[in-house]
């Protein structure tokens, strides 16, 4: 790598996290390259110094970075954060460890929301699948509190202006429910913060529960229990590349059925524990 390239893609393949977070970090003074203080935008070559809180990281180029990718069934009351200074659950506690790499999250789903939530060691997958361009869609199980009209529906459809901007879903199919509890299904193509409890919030309509079900094709693997990861095989990490245009892979690593039965056995285990 002799040419320049943007400190945050590089980071991102580091492995040190998304972009956004990356780009988070260097408005905050976070990151330092030789002897400055890194700058929202900057280049940089494979051989300067760079520093993230102080520590040195090793660079990684493009092909030593394995793609690796787990879908992993979030519980409510986890954050998705590395470190929670309040000490919270995080999602990271539970992944297995790497050695060269980190696990960086697609995208987010807040502490009361649960459901599929992918993870992968390319920080190139994970910028693209996050990025509006390419239109990936998320699907979520949304149980709404309060008398749900033909009305509301179509104003959610059509689309409906927020704080931060329009939004509007591309699909919503109403799964039954009893009373004012209703369960719908609902299909959108990108994931601002809170999203999908800010649109029903507009029509004064309450998410009393949101479960995320679906990103792309990949949908929340059956028998997948909260707290517990899956990683995907060849097949679906070629096609969540395949979606944002990222060339296809001969192979990718995958952790031993063994382990990954093992890893299931102590969720469904912790699960238990926690219903008692």
């Amino acid at each position: 790598m002799s040419n320049s390239e943007k400190l945050q893609k590089i980071l991102a393949r580091s492995g040190v996290g998304s972009r956004r977070e990356i780009e988070t970090m260097i408005s905050a003074g976070r990151i330092r390259v030789n002897d400055h203080v890194a700058h929202l935008g900057e280049r940089v070559t494979a051989d300067a110094d760079i520093r993230v809180d102080g520590h040195r990281v090793s660079v990684q180029s493009e092909d030593s970075i394995a793609c690796r990718v787990l879908a992993y069934h979030k519980p409510e009351g986890e954050l998705v954060t590395r470190k929670d200074p309040e000490g919270r659950p995080t999602v990271y506690d539970r992944l297995p460890r790497l050695k060269g790499a980190r696990w960086i999250a697609i995208g987010r789903l807040d502490i009361n929301t649960s459901g599929l939530l992918l993870f992968t060691t390319d920080g190139e997958l994970a910028n693209r699948l996050m990025h509006p361009k390419y239109e990936v869609e998320r699907e979520y199980a949304v149980r709404v509190f309060g008398e749900v009209n033909d009305a509301h529906i179509q104003r959610l459809r059509q689309g409906v202006q927020l704080e931060d901007g329009p939004a509007k879903f591309t699909r919503i199919k109403r799964q039954g429910g009893e009373g004012t509890n209703q369960w719908f299904h609902v299909v959108l193509t990108e994931g601002r913060n809170r999203e999908v409890r800010r649109m029903w919030d507009s029509q004064g309509l309450t998410v009393s529960r949101l479960i995320r079900i679906r990103m792309g094709e990949q949908h929340l693997p059956k028998g997948l229990v909260q707290g517990g990861w899956m990683e995907l095989d060849l097949g679906g990490v070629n096609y969540l590349r395949n979606l944002v245009e990222l060339p296809k892979l001969d192979s990718a690593p995958v952790i031993s059925k063994d382990d990954q039965d093992r890893q299931l056995r102590r969720a469904r285990k912790a699960t238990r524990k926690a219903r008692s």
